[in-house]
């Protein structure tokens, strides 16, 4: 039973790290699209922002998918009442992000509707970044689950005060990431208005942050005793600090490194918040899904842990290969 519970652990750990990933990465795409009526004044500099994140955008979202088999694989109960009851927020999602993805190429392609895909460019990255953290939201504060833990609730039960909160912490959250990889990525007066946004965006950022680590110590008791919650909360802190001494300085990665660490502390704390949960049930803890009760058996986790330990390093070194090749400043010509 032991050995059992520890692979559980480690499956949990693999996947927050995989979606701890995806939003560190994908965050700043989808942040730097929903921001780029008021980044780019010119079209050359919005073709430079999209070109920005041209080589990578696609790839950033392996991550989520890697993170979604990963929850199939390991915990397939979780994964099924999640997909099922939450099946029209996920496809609100899943359009979010077609849109985002379709968008960027008929802008390129299609000159005479430009103003339209762009416009589905920014709507469709903005609704993405607040979707993602409404359901976050509701997996942690808890859904109703019926007896055979399947979700019980409707649509308009996940828009409630708390997930949205998360929504909007969210979505500060990755406009930050996305005006702070601007400001790596520009130069000039597109550099000097990408640092204008984050002077911005810190403080509301520091504003929301505090709320929901409010929220989160007052609805959800048992992040009280969690070390990990209290780290959450001081990597945030340091990442605020870094994004307010670094726009005085002119110092070009400065943003980067302390919009990814205040991101970094507010999914710790999330994942503190709900460990050892996955869907915690609002009307019963005893039936809230949790990594004990739903997952797959002790030979499938044995086999797919060897398999992801051995992966991992190549996916991560992937992707430090190709923010590598692709460093340097981003020019409006660029394409990829």
């Amino acid at each position: 039973m032991e050995n059992i519970q520890n692979f559980q652990i480690l499956w949990f750990v693999l996947i927050f790290v995989l979606l701890l990933g995806y939003t560190l990465l994908d965050g700043f795409d989808l942040g730097l699209a929903a921001l780029l009526p008021f980044l780019g004044k010119t079209k050359e500099e919005k073709d430079t922002l999209i070109a920005s994140i041209g080589p990578v955008w696609d790839g950033n979202e392996v991550w989520l998918i890697t993170g979604g088999g990963a929850l199939f694989a390991a915990f397939p109960h979780a994964y099924a009442t999640a997909f099922s009851g939450f099946y029209l927020a996920m496809m609100l999602v899943l359009l979010a992000l077609i849109f985002r993805a379709v968008s960027m190429e008929f802008r390129a392609n299609d000159p005479v509707r430009s103003g339209l895909w762009e416009k589905a460019l920014v709507v469709g990255s903005a609704l993405a970044a607040l979707l993602f953290g409404v359901a976050l939201g509701n997996i942690i504060y808890g859904v109703p689950l019926d007896d055979k833990m399947e979700y019980a609730g409707g649509f308009f039960s996940l828009l409630r005060p708390v997930p949205l909160l998360f929504g909007l912490t969210g979505l500060a959250a990755v406009l930050l990431q996305g005006a702070s990889w601007a400001v790596l990525k520009t130069e000039g007066r597109l550099q000097d208005r990408s640092f204008q946004a984050v002077r911005a965006l810190t403080a509301v950022n520091a504003v929301l942050a505090a709320v929901y680590f409010t929220v989160l110590f007052v609805v959800i008791s048992r992040v009280s005793g969690n070390p990990f919650f209290y780290a959450g909360v001081l990597l945030t802190i340091a990442g605020l600090l870094t994004l307010v001494l670094a726009p005085g300085k002119k110092n070009e990665t400065g943003p980067i490194r302390g919009s990814s660490l205040s991101l970094t502390g507010l999914f710790l704390a999330a994942g503190a918040a709900q460990f050892p949960n996955l869907i915690t049930a609002s009307n019963d803890p005893g039936l809230s899904l949790t990594i004990y009760n739903s997952s797959t058996g002790i030979y499938t986790l044995q086999v797919m842990a060897v398999i992801a330990l051995a992966g991992m390093p190549v996916v991560i070194g992937y992707t430090v290969f190709v923010y590598r090749l692709f460093r340097g400043k981003a020019k409006a010509d660029d394409h990829y």
